[in-house]
């Protein structure tokens, strides 16, 4: 490890000092933000599984870049995810991605955003999720800074694994804060396609397919529709 990626890595680790369990998700992301210098940072579970869960976003731009790929159920932190290797795109405005519905969702709903690195995030050998970093710039991350958001990920690995237990406890709603984002991510959806799946006497797998569906034909967030189907603003109690 070189000294500079220790440092980002000490950097996000020293950040995490006294930390509350039920903070850890957003201090994580604001941490990574500075010792990377990026301009977001997500942090998702289960990334590319029906039961994805987002644990924590930096602020609304990167909240929005999750939504978009949780709805077309593609992009560069469900690859991350699935083939547990980084996955970096540095210029989201001109050029194509590998991901059509992704690409052209961002560009329309986020055109500020012009890269996106993915990091897969390790317990063990087995990715459990994944870290989003993106940037107004398409050389936010340079070579070295890649380098050091990889190890930054281990910190970000071994920081869950201290608070695992709330991954796994707090019955049908994950026990993390804030509560509206683990409700419109999480539980909201699940009832969401139970609700569909009966109207329409389908799957869950095609009811969800439907919402998402109607989520990108109406160019809302998933989260919204799921609102719309159970009757209630987004995030609502």
């Amino acid at each position: 490890m070189t000294a500079d990626a220790m440092r980002a890595a000490r950097q996000v680790r020293d950040a995490l000092t006294g930390v509350a369990p039920q903070d850890l998700p957003r201090r994580l992301c604001t941490a990574v933000c500075r010792a990377l210098g990026a301009d977001g940072a997500t942090l998702s579970l289960l990334t590319d599984t029906p039961a994805r869960q987002l644990l924590g976003a930096s602020d609304s731009t990167a909240l929005l870049l999750e939504e978009i790929q949780f709805t077309v159920l593609e992009g560069p932190c469900i690859t991350a995810a699935a083939d547990g290797e980084p996955v970096t795109v540095q210029d989201l405005r001109h050029e194509p991605t590998p991901w059509p519905l992704f690409g052209a969702s961002m560009r329309e709903q986020l055109p500020e955003v012009e890269a996106v690195y993915a990091f897969p995030v390790y317990f063990g050998d087995y990715v459990l999720g994944s870290m989003d970093v993106l940037g107004l710039s398409g050389d936010t991350l340079n070579e070295d800074t890649l380098a050091q958001g990889t190890h930054v990920a281990e910190v970000v690995a071994t920081a869950l694994m201290k608070v695992r237990a709330l991954l796994l406890t707090g019955g049908e709603n994950p026990a993390w804060e804030p509560t509206d984002m683990v409700r419109a991510h999480w539980s909201d959806t699940r009832r969401a396609i139970g609700v569909e799946a009966s109207r329409q006497e389908v799957s869950r797998e095609d009811a969800l397919a439907l919402l998402r569906a109607r989520a990108f034909l109406t160019g809302r967030t998933l989260a919204d529709v799921t609102a719309d189907v159970l009757g209630r603003p987004p995030g609502a109690k």
